[in-house]
């Protein structure tokens, strides 16, 4: 029992050393960190108890779990996939418009909630860096998880904001003034603490649960990355290993099941569980799924276009798309549980498998292999119940399949952690797209502002252009 609470204490305390003020820091008198760190680490149970302390506040967090802040709900309003319900509900409205505010509440949940999993994260791989105590092969797995989990937090806030500070320690008054990184250094860090993931991570899931990091989920993110930065041999090795991994995962072809708890599709899911109290949905299917006999309550609508972008016979139009017939408005149904008690079918899903084919697909028709990249993104399209495409067909050229696999992007993960923001961004079809239905729409908002509270607590951060 005792254990448990200085666990309780140890990511309670790195909790609050992140969100308080230097001179907070230093004045006020807080549990002694070093003593529970002591304590935490000096077992293996206790060490793995705290890094599933992460995972349960990835749940929580306000970047990664979902809900009305998350990357998932936000960038589907900067992209052209979602629009608010209430007119009145100006800091949503500020997403839509890509008008976002430096002082915007919601912008800076995204920031911080980022900045606590990492300083989370920093603070466990110092406590296991310094414990004699933990067996080798428990340490190096906790190793792992911890810097997959820091690379995907700066993956997100270097994708959201650019330039980032890059924090790589629990040196509070060293991080309280720090400047920002250029996005090459920031990138160069999120390989660097894969390729050790990747490293020391075992195949196997952690009581046979996907809401743990394996080695592929590092794959996973090592492609995703190599994607984003262009680097196109890489990333079609990392998601060919992914794939490979036939036994472990496939492409469902029941769409209702990918999102269902430990699905084979799934590389990366986070569980309800870690929300702490008796509900059993996933916070995507609270925001998404329009409320049956309340709608005001409800805050999202999918966009008529993204709806009309599907074929009639797509099965992702009737399995994954849902309309409310009472407002007239559709919502995503990826995940059927709006609201529950002790019905755990759902987890939200961070990575799977589809992405891995259209990431492959993508890399492969840069590199001119045309026929690699159709193979992939037919496996996409049959399982969509949509013809596929044609390896003889003379007038598919290079550009055309580019196209192709980009709109199938938006329609095979839309609403899923940002996919469409980040593409339109990284594409360079932002403009392009988004400014015939977005008036105030200008180059400069692809990138969030640096939030205004944390500029006021650290002189040493900028400001993105435009804000």
């Amino acid at each position: 029992m005792k254990t448990q609470v200085y666990i309780k204490q140890f990511m309670v305390i790195i909790f609050f050393c992140h969100f308080a003020s230097c001179e907070e820091f230093v004045e006020l008198e807080s549990p002694d960190l070093k003593i529970v760190s002591e304590v935490v680490f000096n077992n293996d149970a206790t060490a793995i108890s705290a890094m599933k302390g992460v995972y349960n506040e990835l749940v929580r967090a306000s970047f990664s779990g979902g809900w009305q802040n998350s990357v998932t709900a936000l960038a589907s309003l900067s992209a052209d996939e979602c629009s608010g319900l209430s007119t009145t509900n100006l800091t949503y409205t500020e997403f839509e418009e890509n008008e976002i505010m430096p002082s915007n509440t919601r912008n800076l949940e995204v920031w911080s909630s980022a900045y606590n999993i990492i300083y989370m994260t920093n603070s466990l791989l110092e406590g296991l860096e310094n414990s004699k105590d933990l067996t080798e092969e428990i340490r190096l797995q906790l190793v792992g998880e911890a810097k997959f989990v820091r690379a995907f937090s700066y993956f997100y806030l270097v994708n959201l904001y650019g330039p980032v500070p890059l924090l790589l320690s629990t040196e509070y008054q060293i991080n309280a003034r720090a400047s920002q990184n250029t996005e090459e250094e920031v990138y160069r860090l999120m390989v660097k603490d894969l390729q050790e993931a990747i490293g020391v991570l075992g195949d196997e899931y952690e009581e046979g649960e996907r809401t743990y990091i394996n080695r592929f989920a590092a794959m996973a993110l090592m492609s995703r990355i190599n994607l984003y930065q262009q680097n196109w041999a890489e990333a079609e090795n990392w998601s060919s290993q992914v794939i490979a991994e036939t036994a472990r995962y496939e492409i469902l072809e029941n769409l209702d099941e990918v999102f269902l708890a430990n699905s084979k599709e799934a590389i990366w899911q986070l569980s309800p569980v870690g929300n702490g109290d008796s509900s059993t949905q996933t916070n995507e299917g609270s925001i998404f799924i329009i409320h049956p006999t309340s709608p005001s309550a409800s805050l999202l609508k999918l966009n008529d276009d993204l709806v009309g972008s599907f074929e009639s016979q797509d099965k992702r139009l009737t399995h994954w798309i849902n309309l409310h017939e009472g407002i007239n408005a559709y919502y995503p149904y990826k995940y059927k549980d709006r609201n529950s008690t002790n019905n755990l079918t759902e987890y939200s899903m961070v990575f799977r498998l589809a992405e891995q084919y259209l990431i492959r697909a993508e890399a492969r028709a840069m590199m001119d292999n045309l026929p690699g990249a159709i193979a992939d993104l037919n496996t996409i399209l049959n399982r969509a119940n949509i013809a596929t495409i044609l390896e003889t067909d003379p007038s598919l050229n290079k550009e055309t399949l580019l196209q192709l696999i980009i709109s199938e992007r938006r329609n095979e993960l839309f609403t899923e952690w940002g996919h469409r923001w980040l593409d339109l961004k990284r594409t360079g079809m932002a403009s392009q797209v988004l400014s015939p239905r977005k008036p105030l729409w200008q180059e400069p908002d692809m990138l969030y502002p640096i939030p205004e509270q944390e500029r006021l607590k650290n002189a040493n951060l900028g400001q993105n252009p435009g804000y």
